[in-house]
């Protein structure tokens, strides 16, 4: 059966599937205590029956620790009031716990499944964590359309189609969506561009497309395309192109050398695709691979895609919060958590039996709606992807620890340079953007030693600011960032992850700016009783065109600056060019959607139907505006009730 996100405590349909109850008893006290989490823990016991399910702690503040499932949720959770059998890291997870929510659910398999999800949605400190930022991208051939067209599609999967995918990243994708137009000539535009067409676009004219639009090829003929191109992606590309070399031939014999060329180019296209291949996956059909590798208290965690018996590329996996773990426990977490966003294919292949391997392959089929087998090849094509998939782990995460044990020095020497009392953890880079003040807009890019971390970042639409006074944007910004984190106090621990991010402090704030911007930061922190928190400004030198030198600002007045072939130097420029990329792609999608903004948006209750209604009767929002009630009581599909609240919006003062 196929399934949605249900089991969430937030689906819908969660109340028809599942029984929540909120532990009865909340241990209050924020600092860590063992028989305080003990208590909480007992007194969640008390309630419990042995049913299957999911338990969740949680410490003073509300905030998830753990996300576990269990058979029998009495007996699991009972384990954790024996400490003596348990490991150091649970029992500083028990003693940050204040109290627990419980899950009941239908079977232990659907258990597993809302582990994931809520594993997913909370991100617990004490859980494997499976960082990845982006979603896969899949190439869709759409199924709502005499002519379908093929793109590339990210996201969820609502439209009515054909999926391929995942692909390990857009450029692999990319790749192999343009060698497919020129293989089968399936058009890539929109509908509104298909209708509006009176002749063929570029795309015909370099032989990517056969331009249905205007009827350069007929609904029989292009069918037969689309049927070529899933026979193709589903893993019949020899028959395929034994069917083009066929097709190429005969045009030749009938001296049709025009269709000859074109039957070539076509075998050219599915010629790269075959040999863009970086590893031989005949006769696998649709599978995953996956391999683990651990050195130096890491993991990594390599994954090939084979689809069709195509490779559409791979990506490594580092998981967190992997230190005491199993690694067999770690790749099954890993597969749990990728399946959650990727569909699974009928295949799994792991170098490692996994704990409750055959309960992870339940799950993940009733997760697919198909079957779903996972197994350790032993020989043949799947052995050799195996070790291939082994090599590719193991120097992948020797390259990590490699560029790990560089950015740790460089971290060391931006603590020294900056006269840190430890290394941050937690670096915040704030930058404004605007034209002549319009449009003005802040933002705030996060990082950590592991790198950015995109799904912190923050936009600030400047509200008060109005003027091209930069000072004052950054006033405005620094005030709504820490204006909260003033009000909560210290208390809350730093270096939390999860839902409440908001609420983190910063180890570090770097500003895009010069004495200016460093005096505006550090003056406003200041009034909110905010004076240790450390600042920094970076702006550029005087010689900036020439020699790459930039001037660092600190709070008290002083000036530094980096040798031009500095790794600290060119570790800081980076994170003050992300934050410029961010706020400049920022104001620029802000402007665009300005550009398209009609005035009549303002109007409560006018979609765009109304709103496309009343501009094709008046012409313009400015006739909108000036018509009297009678005349817009005549605009087609616009009733009386709605003409009656679009003239009261404009005529308010009567």
């Amino acid at each position: 059966m196929s399934r949605t996100k249900a089991g969430s405590p937030h689906d819908p349909r969660g109340k028809e599937r599942f029984h929540e109850d909120r532990a009865t008893k909340t241990v209050a006290g924020a600092q860590p205590d063992l028989e305080a989490g003990i208590t909480a823990i007992r007194e969640t016991v008390k309630t419990l029956k042995p049913r299957p399910g999911v338990y969740r702690m949680l410490d003073a503040r509300g905030d998830v620790l753990y996300v576990g499932k269990a058979r029998s949720l009495k007996a699991r959770v009972a384990n954790y009031t024996q400490i003596k059998g348990l490991t150091n890291r649970i029992q500083r997870m028990i003693s940050q716990c204040r109290a627990m929510e419980i899950v009941v659910t239908n079977s232990e398999a659907e258990a597993l499944l809302l582990e994931a999800q809520l594993i997913k949605r909370y991100r617990p400190p004490f859980n494997v964590l499976l960082r990845d930022d982006k979603s896969f991208p899949f190439i869709l051939l759409r199924a709502d359309h005499a002519f379908p067209r093929i793109t590339k599609h990210r996201g969820a999967r609502k439209a009515k189609g054909n999926y391929y995918g995942p692909f390990a990243s857009a450029g692999s994708v990319n790749k192999t969506l343009n060698a497919l137009q020129k293989l089968f000539l399936l058009r890539s535009c929109t509908d509104s561009f298909f209708n509006n067409r009176d002749r063929p676009c570029l795309l015909y004219q370099i032989k990517r497309c056969s331009a249905p639009c205007v009827g350069r090829i007929d609904e029989p003929g292009y069918e037969k395309l689309v049927r070529e191109a899933k026979d193709f992606l589903g893993g019949k590309s020899s028959a395929v192109q034994q069917d083009l070399e066929k097709q190429m031939a005969k045009a030749a014999e009938e001296l049709d050398f025009e269709t000859a060329a074109i039957l070539r180019d076509r075998l050219r296209a599915a010629t790269f695709i075959q040999g863009s291949q970086a590893i031989n996956a005949q006769g696998v059909g649709d599978a995953d691979v996956f391999a683990l590798a651990a050195k130096g208290g890491q993991v990594g965690v390599q994954a090939f895609f084979i689809r069709g018996g195509q490779n559409w590329g791979h990506r490594t996996f580092y998981p967190r919060n992997t230190g005491e773990l199993e690694k067999e426990e770690v790749l099954s977490d890993v597969l749990l958590q990728f399946y959650e966003e990727v569909p699974p294919p009928r295949t799994i292949l792991v170098d490692r039996a996994l704990p409750e391997q055959d309960l992870v392959a339940e799950a993940l089929c009733e997760k697919a709606g198909h079957g779903v087998a996972i197994s350790i090849p032993q020989r043949g094509t799947r052995r050799k992807l195996m070790q291939q998939a082994s090599r590719n782990a193991v120097e992948a995460l020797e390259r990590r620890l490699a560029e790990t044990g560089t950015k740790a020095k460089v971290l060391r020497e931006l603590t020294e340079f900056l006269e840190l009392e430890e290394v941050p953890q937690r670096i915040e880079v704030y930058d404004n953007s605007h034209i002549q003040g319009d449009k003005a807009l802040g933002a705030m890019v996060v990082a950590s030693p592991e790198g950015f971390e995109k799904g912190q970042y923050r936009k600030f639409n400047i509200r008060t600011a109005q003027t091209n006074d930069d000072f004052a944007m950054m006033r405005e910004v620094m005030e709504r960032r820490f204006r909260k984190l003033a009000e909560a106090g210290r208390d809350l621990d730093a270096r939390t992850e999860g839902k409440g991010h908001e609420a983190i402090w910063p180890d570090l704030v770097l500003i895009d700016g010069g004495k200016g911007q460093m005096s505006s930061v550090r003056d406003t922190l200041e009034e909110m009783g905010i004076e240790d928190v450390p600042l920094i400004a970076i702006a550029k030198g005087p010689h900036h065109g020439r020699e790459g030198r930039e001037v660092f600002h600190f709070p008290d007045g002083r000036e530094k600056t980096l040798p031009v072939n500095s790794p600290l130097l060119f570790y800081l420029q980076t994170l003050r060019d992300e934050v410029h990329r961010y706020a400049i792609g920022a104001h620029r999608a802000k402007r665009s959607r300005a550009i398209t903004a009609s005035p009549l948006d303002e109007i409560p209750g006018i979609g765009p139907s109304r709103k496309r209604a009343l501009l094709l009767h008046f012409g313009t929002a400015g006739k909108v505006r000036a018509a009297a009630l009678d005349d817009l009581k005549r605009a087609p599909g616009i009733s009386a009730g709605v003409a009656q609240q679009v003239y009261d919006f404009y005529h308010a003062g009567g």
